[in-house]
C-alpha cells in the first residue's frame, strides 16, 4: 500500500510531467502536411505504414497506397482497407531475386512511380502511403531527384508514409517523423514459415 508521502511525491512528478508535456503541445501550432519514414532491417514497417492508413481512414480521410516489390500474393491490409474505400496500386512483380529480370522489375517500378506520382499531385488524397519505395531508389529503378520533387511540390496538407530499409538520407532530411525499426528476433531466422494474419 502506497504511504501518503509517497503518494505526494508522485502527484508532484506527474504534476511538473504534464505542465512540461502541456507546454510543448501548447508550443506545437504548425498545420502541415507530413512526411513520416519507417526504415531499419526489422519486421514491422509496412504494418506500421498500414496501420497509419487505417488510422487516418477511421477518421474520415481518403488514402491511396503504393506497393513496390510486392507480388501477387494475398494482402490482409488490402483485403481490409479496399473495402473501406483505399485504392492501391500494386507494383505486381515481386522480389527481385524472384523475377531475375531487371529490365521487367525497372519497367513495373516506373509504372508504380507514374500512380504515385499521380497520388501525390492530387489535392483529394490525404494520406499516401509508398510501401518499399526505399529499395527501388536504392536499386536506381526510380529517380531520388524526381521522388525528392514530387514529395516536394504535392498539396500542402498531404501525409506521406514511406517505408524500406536503407532510406536515402536525403529522404531522411526532409521527412518530418523518421522511425527505425531493429531486429532483435524473428521467427523466420528459426526455420518458422510465415504466418497468415501477422506475416502476410
Amino acid at each position: 500500500m502506497t504511504d501518503e508521502k509517497d503518494n505526494d511525491r508522485h502527484k508532484t512528478r506527474m504534476q511538473e510531467q504534464k505542465a512540461k508535456v502541456d507546454e510543448r503541445i501548447a508550443a506545437a501550432q504548425e498545420d502541415k502536411g507530413l512526411i513520416l519514414v519507417l526504415t531499419g532491417n526489422g519486421k514491422g514497417k509496412s504494418t506500421s505504414g498500414f496501420g497509419t492508413v487505417a488510422r487516418a481512414v477511421g477518421h474520415g480521410l481518403k488514402a491511396s497506397v503504393v506497393q513496390y516489390v510486392k507480388g501477387g500474393w494475398e494482402c490482409g491490409e488490402r483485403n481490409l482497407l479496399e473495402k473501406n474505400g483505399v485504392e492501391f496500386h500494386v507494383m505486381g512483380t515481386g522480389f527481385t531475386w524472384e523475377t531475375q529480370d531487371k529490365d521487367l522489375d525497372k519497367l513495373a517500378a516506373q509504372t508504380a512511380w507514374e500512380h504515385s506520382k499521380t497520388c501525390l499531385q492530387d489535392p483529394s488524397i490525404n494520406v499516401v502511403l509508398l510501401d518499399e519505395i526505399t529499395y527501388m531508389i536504392t536499386y536506381k529503378y526510380i529517380d531520388l531527384d524526381e521522388v525528392i520533387a514530387a514529395l516536394n511540390t504535392r498539396p500542402k496538407g498531404q501525409h506521406v508514409v514511406i517505408t524500406g530499409r536503407a532510406c536515402h538520407r536525403s529522404i531522411i532530411e526532409m521527412a518530418d517523423t523518421v522511425s527505425e525499426v531493429r531486429p532483435i528476433k524473428h521467427a523466420f531466422d528459426n526455420g518458422i514459415k510465415a504466418q497468415q494474419g501477422i506475416d502476410w
